[in-house]
């Protein structure tokens, strides 16, 4: 009973009434006794890594907390850097090592390169056809390898540079009139990131801004399908009671959301196939003209159908919505946090550019210290800390331990990212510890992982390094930034986390912006 109040309190869309929540819970503990003991039984014969305490049903589950990267952390430090939890029904393997995190994704990566696939994915993905959730294999080989080659190359994410320019543009602009309103006008900073990062992503997939004035964007549905990948799943932690979120009106209000998700992405996929007819040539600006293009032309290595068209499209949408957003908010947090870093910083980029009054991505290439800056924060704060998870494909030996197959896995890269035997001072941002670094972030140093590695990187790393060098490097020419003056010191500044597809600031950034072309 107590757990089911505790999420209805955290998830309050979904409440039930007192008489059917006291069945549900009956039934509920008995059930998942039944299967907990069976599973416990079977279990006791292997040598699983340390494990905290658990209750009987629940398992480990009340130790998630609202931050699982920071109780992962936690527990790591007093059972290890291998860690067996039971989450409900399900096993689950917490790494919080770098020589561990490099024996999964490299040494079995194989053996690692399945993904669980939540109640949201299979709904909004339809049935996991995209690349992230999908079941390692020959089809997700090749439609990685495409995505990778067709839509994430050098090449590509260079010809969207007129895409990030004038979104930029607009963001910028918006500032100014914002600052044009008062003398100490207030903008929130972090309301603007997350609109111009969802339209530069937007743009270059659909073809289409975020929100647009004829209301065709992605922007409401987008929020919509956000809430409801975090909204908690009965049948995510106990796969028995999957039933229970049909109940609850999880599930149907997940269906009714794909339906117009789904409606959107045809109206998109049949406009862009209605532009290339009238036009008899090439419509490859945007990432579904480039598939459909690829499509036709026979130059695919698998079938692609409309479902996994639209499931790849999602795919881009969601990983690439909130990640760059919450990059930056925390770049500009930290940097006023220290004074002296922003300092530098804005000399750099204002040094490189000059008189040419213009940051383009010739500006960009020449910011050695700007680069670091977005390293560190990806260092100190990564969008995704506990990765996304990986689940066995059968038994492995792991160290001296047996870990079981449909075995749930966190690599906690927030954990890693600060382990004192890695890094010096690592609860500190210091910018100046990737100069002359060999370290990178593409997956090869385990240190240092804030997009994965093995074959469940994340693709896109080239897409989302380019916007955030991109707007970091405009905000910072074009405008000073100060904290508003309400007696709270700039080291002070509250830098509180909330989880989320993202784990961003938890208080927005509203700043004073003043214009640096004012003051030359």
């Amino acid at each position: 009973m107590a757990l089911l109040q505790s999420l209805q309190e955290q998830w309050p869309p979904y409440k039930l009434s007192s008489t059917s929540t006291r069945y549900l819970t009956v039934f509920f503990c008995f059930v998942t006794f039944l299967v907990f003991m069976v599973k416990l039984r079977r279990r006791n014969k292997l040598n699983l890594p340390p494990s905290p305490p658990k209750f009987p049903i629940i398992g480990n589950l009340h130790q998630l907390g609202t931050l699982p990267h920071r109780s992962f952390h936690a527990l790591a430090h007093k059972y290890g850097p291998l860690m067996m939890l039971q989450l409900g029904q399900v096993p689950t393997l917490v790494v919080s090592s770098a020589d561990v995190a490099n024996e999964i994704m490299r040494t079995h990566d194989v053996v690692f390169s399945n993904r669980p696939q939540p109640t949201a994915a299979r709904i909004f993905l339809y049935g996991c056809n995209d690349v992230g959730f999908a079941p390692y294999g020959e089809e997700w080989r090749q439609k990685k390898k495409t995505c990778v080659v067709e839509l994430f190359s050098v090449k590509k994410v260079r010809s969207f540079w007129s895409v990030r320019e004038e979104v930029v543009a607009e963001l910028v602009e918006g500032i100014r009139e914002a600052r044009g309103s008062g003398e100490k006008a207030r903008v929130n900073l972090s309301e603007m990131l997350i609109a111009a990062s969802n339209n530069i992503v937007s743009r270059c997939v659909l073809g289409r801004k975020c929100d647009d004035a004829q209301g065709g964007g992605f922007g409401v549905l987008g929020r919509k399908i956000m809430r409801l990948f975090t909204a908690f799943s009965v049948g995510d932690f106990f796969p028995s009671l999957a039933w229970v979120d049909s109940l609850t009106g999880l599930v149907p209000e997940m269906k009714a959301t794909f339906l117009e998700v789904d409606a959107f992405f045809d109206e998109v996929i049949k406009e862009h196939e209605s532009r290339k007819t009238k036009n008899h040539e090439s419509d490859a600006v945007d990432f579904v003209g480039t598939l459909l293009q690829l499509q036709q032309n026979g130059r695919l290595d698998f079938q692609l159908n409309r479902d996994n068209l639209k499931a790849i499209l999602m795919d881009m949408i969601i990983g690439g919505s909130d990640t760059t957003s919450t990059n930056l908010e925390w770049a500009i947090a930290e940097l006023l946090k220290n004074p002296n870093t922003m300092k530098k910083a804005q000399e750099e980029v204002r040094r490189v550019v000059g008189i040419n009054s213009r940051v383009d991505e010739n500006c960009v290439n020449q910011m050695n210290y700007l680069k670091c800056v977005v390293k560190e924060t990806m260092r100190l704060h990564p969008p995704v800390p506990l990765l996304l998870a990986r689940e066995t494909a059968s038994s492995v030996k792991l160290r001296e331990y047996d870990i079981p197959p449909k075995t749930m896995v966190f690599i906690n890269a927030w954990s890693i990212q600060r382990d004192p035997k890695l890094w010096d001072n690592p609860e500190e941002f210091i910018p100046e510890r990737f100069e002359n670094s060999q370290v990178d972030l593409k997956g090869q140093d385990f240190q240092f992982i804030p997009f994965g590695s093995g074959r469940r990187a994340c693709p896109a790393i080239s897409f989302g390094l380019t916007s955030s060098e991109y707007i970091l490097a405009n905000l910072l020419y074009w405008f000073n930034w100060k904290i508003p003056e309400n007696g709270v010191l700039m080291q002070s500044i509250d830098m509180s986390e909330t989880n989320g597809l993202t784990v961003s600031k938890k208080i927005p950034l509203h700043l004073e912006p003043e214009a640096y072309d004012m003051i030359m």
